[in-house]
């Protein structure tokens, strides 16, 4: 299971949580800014309180900074193209530039 310590207000916890969306990536939320012992419980695990920071469960994989845990869910838990989602390429829009927020 994948943990996802965030805050709300966070533009980088606001694109992991877009990408895992997309990638239908299923997320183990823990909101630091509305739960002080959540908060508590990322400073005891990575030793300060930023966010995003996702802890892998299963793997032991512990992640911290946004594009890094997007390539993670990418590599590891992404649904198949077979699905719907492609894990491989971001979406290309009208004009060809790539869409940050929809990247998966």
């Amino acid at each position: 299971m994948l943990t996802l310590y965030y805050k709300e207000s966070c533009p980088f916890c606001q694109r992991v949580l877009q990408i895992a969306e997309n990638l239908k990536v299923e997320l183990d939320l823990r909101d630091v800014a509305s739960d002080e012992s959540q908060l508590a419980e990322l400073i005891e695990k990575q030793g300060h309180g930023e966010v995003p920071y996702m802890f892998d469960t299963e793997k032991e994989v512990a992640i911290d900074e946004s594009s890094d845990i997007i390539e993670y869910m990418r590599e590891n838990y992404a649904q198949t193209a077979s699905s719907g989602v492609s894990a491989a390429k971001p979406r290309i829009h009208v004009g060809g530039s790539v869409c940050e927020s929809c990247e998966g």
